[in-house]
């Protein structure tokens, strides 16, 4: 599927994970680039600083979430030596490739756009005017993400169910460009979606969320961890009656975490009323912690030495902006019949 492809993601940073996206997102986008590169082909990994300021205009919360999103992405297995690692902000082209976009995108596009369809009906249920509060930055962001594609050439763009309209948005955009100037100036893009990816729950049962306050921490310390896990809801019965894993709450949380040996370990253990709550509840404690702690420690060693992160990410976007050049060139050389 990556044989000689070009593969891109890019993450917003929205402050510290927890447990699910790291299950969720993290881990996935890092394991789908590392088999692009085992195939030959090559890995995009942009922080979309442009994209965030839609929503967080306070400079030094935006800084911090940026530096914790790089540092992150660097604790869990991404090598800059061999991913092209950059903040969307460092390549100047991208922009300019956007302005040209703009004159191929049409406007019921944006209209139709998920996060601004969003945004409108949670207007509508408060009763305010349908722009309230909505900038142009939110409006147009599939214009912006479909440069970010683009201008790569990307061929694949890993993405989740609520993504695919961006890549199907940048494809059209693409197509129409190539189609009026007869020529294929841009690389149409497809999507990939991985089924298999964790969806794990909180605490509380619903999804994990931080906006829900039910969340497994990634980078605070073990006590932080223990407290989570030991507040998974649970019912009274006792360890001896037998019961089904699937009806268990942390069993479900395990999935996502656990080898198959362990999995089944537990799943035995419940259907035959071997093991209790609190037992089930240390195994899934002692599987978060070994899964979390050479990353925790990997990720306060960036988040202190912070300039060497930065050095990577400059790195990153002296890789990323020759192409980006490149597409602009092509773009600009037939707008502009030069």
């Amino acid at each position: 599927m990556f044989k000689d492809k070009k593969v891109l993601t890019g993450v917003k940073p929205t402050g510290t994970p927890h447990l699910g996206n790291y299950l969720g997102a993290i881990k996935p986008a890092i394991k789908l680039g590392q088999q692009a590169l085992e195939a030959d082909g090559k890995h995009y990994m942009f922080i979309a600083d442009y994209h965030a300021i839609n929503a967080e205009k306070d400079p030094a919360v935006l800084n911090r979430k940026l530096q914790e999103i790089a540092c992150i992405y660097l604790a869990a297995g991404l090598d800059p030596s061999r991913s092209v690692f950059y903040r969307q902000s460092d390549i100047a082209e991208i922009p300019e490739i956007t302005t040209i976009l703009y004159a191929y995108t049409p406007k019921g596009f944006m209209n139709k756009a998920h996060a601004y369809k969003a945004a409108v009906d949670k207007n509508r249920e408060a009763g305010k005017p349908d722009d309230d509060g909505i900038n142009m930055g939110l409006y147009t962001y599939p214009t912006l993400m479909a440069a970010d594609i683009l201008a790569y050439d990307t061929d694949i763009v890993p993405v989740g169910k609520d993504q695919v309209q961006h890549v199907e948005i940048a494809r059209d955009i693409a197509g129409a460009i190539n189609a009026h100037y007869n020529r294929p100036l841009l690389t149409l893009p497809e999507y990939s979606i991985d089924n298999n990816v964790a969806l794990v729950p909180g605490i509380d049962g619903r999804k994990m969320s931080k906006s829900y306050g039910n969340v497994i921490p990634l980078f605070e310390d073990d006590k932080a961890i223990k407290k989570a896990v030991y507040s998974i809801k649970t019912d009274c019965r006792p360890m001896e009656e037998p019961k089904n894993p699937d009806e268990i709450l942390v069993y479900e949380i395990y999935k996502s975490i656990a080898t198959p040996a362990q999995l089944q370990e537990m799943g035995d253990g419940l259907r035959e009323g071997k093991l209790g709550y609190g037992h089930i509840k240390n195994m899934l404690l002692d599987a978060v912690i070994a899964e979390v702690k050479e990353m925790r420690e990997k990720y306060n060693y960036y988040m202190a030495h912070y300039e060497e992160v930065e050095a990577m990410l400059e790195e990153g976007a002296a890789k990323a902006r020759p192409t980006a050049q490149a597409t602009l060139k092509r773009l600009k050389d037939a707008v502009f019949g030069r």
